[in-house]
């Protein structure tokens, strides 16, 4: 153990709310790695996640990993979070991690109209979404039926109960980026009539019914986190709530149906969320809800991730600021832990100068 770099002090309170406690405000951002074949998360997986729990990361959201739904997921080597072997496979990620004094959620995920036709594990599978548009908004499918809905929220439920049966210290549920649940709040793909379409707060209907579901498997002190942006892949601009007050509306319904945490994305989390005020999304979200919110965005890195290049480390006196405000409660780290297992207990101990930089390159390896 090292001396502390009083400038990171905030980063390394202990952070307590009702159903999660860590040691520090450190959290492992969710990130696609394409490590798992068939499906199966194996010992390199395992590792992988260890490494992070021995550097005394907070808490680590895995990867996006598929819900039981023949269309989840786009590809053969990524995770699943159904069937034997796979949650064994996670199972054993859960052993690791704990045994390295670590805490960890998955990240259940279906997503929804980016899956293209043909797409591996299940090539007859078609996507689904709200209203079978993709993210141009152009129809592929045929919108989910009510039935098919049931299905779905059975099927997050499902994954909910599994994590809490195999030992995970709770749960996330991607709600981001233009993925399923995002598909029904974005009113450019859920041009629905029914009582999952309309206003905004109409549009959380799904995700609400999600998050329900999930609290009846899994009880009231197990945490459900909620990932969400206003940013999509094939849009950054886009917005799902232009004021304060339309992200309360948005907000009130979810924080009702039983969210613990907000993981707020954002591209670059020094950006203000609104004019008038230098609160960025997760502030707002923290302002609004009374929940703890979790930031993220190009934390620690002189590029944000939509340039493609490499990034090097860069000051963090602006995050530090905004956390000892109380601005928000927890910081996700993405690329900069990717390729730096020990990024945490460097920035701890001002070692700065150690961090190893990201490039594009470190994602063809689990360091």
């Amino acid at each position: 153990m090292g001396h502390t770099d009083t400038s990171t002090a905030p980063l390394f309170t202990p952070f307590t709310s009702d159903r999660l406690s860590l040691t520090n405000r450190t959290v492992m951002a969710p990130m696609t790695r394409r490590f798992s074949p068939e499906g199966v998360p194996g010992e390199d997986v395992a590792a992988y996640y260890r490494r992070r729990a021995e550097n005394n990361v907070g808490l680590i959201v895995t990867e996006g990993t598929g819900i039981n739904h023949p269309s989840s997921v786009s590809g053969s080597s990524i995770p699943v979070f159904y069937g034997e072997k796979a949650l064994n496979g996670w199972a054993n990620v859960v052993k690791q991690v704990h045994e390295a004094g670590g805490k960890i959620v998955p990240q259940l995920w279906h997503v929804g109209m980016t899956r293209n036709i043909g797409d591996l594990p299940n090539k007859e599978a078609l996507p689904v979404g709200p209203s079978g548009l993709n993210l141009s908004g152009e129809k592929v499918t045929e919108p989910m039926t009510e039935k098919e809905i049931e299905q779905m929220v059975e099927a997050y439920a499902q994954g909910a109960a599994a994590a809490k049966r195999i030992g995970f210290d709770g749960i996330e549920l991607h709600g981001a980026h233009g993925y399923l649940i995002d598909q029904f709040f974005w009113e450019k793909t859920n041009q629905r009539t029914d009582r999952y379409g309309g206003d905004i707060v109409s549009r959380t209907r799904f995700a609400v019914e999600v998050i329900e579901a999930c609290r009846r498997e899994v009880g009231p002190g197990f945490p459900i986190i909620l990932r969400f942006s206003q940013w999509k892949m094939s849009d950054y601009g886009a917005k799902l709530a232009d004021s304060p007050d339309e992200l309360e509306r948005f907000l009130k319904p979810l924080t009702e149906a039983g969210v613990d945490i907000f993981h707020c994305s954002t591209r670059r989390f020094w950006e203000p969320e609104f004019e008038g005020s230098n609160l960025n999304l997760a502030g707002w979200t923290k302002k609004l809800t009374g929940k703890p919110a979790i930031s993220v965005g190009s934390v620690g890195l002189d590029e944000e991730f939509t340039s493609g290049r490499g990034a090097e480390t860069t000051s963090l006196d602006g995050l530090m600021k905004r956390l000892n405000n109380e601005e928000f409660d927890l910081v996700a780290i993405g690329r900069s832990l990717l390729k730096d297992p020990e990024w945490v207990e460097k920035i701890r101990n001002g070692k700065a100068e150690e961090l190893l930089p990201y490039s594009r390159d470190s994602l063809k390896t689990l360091y």
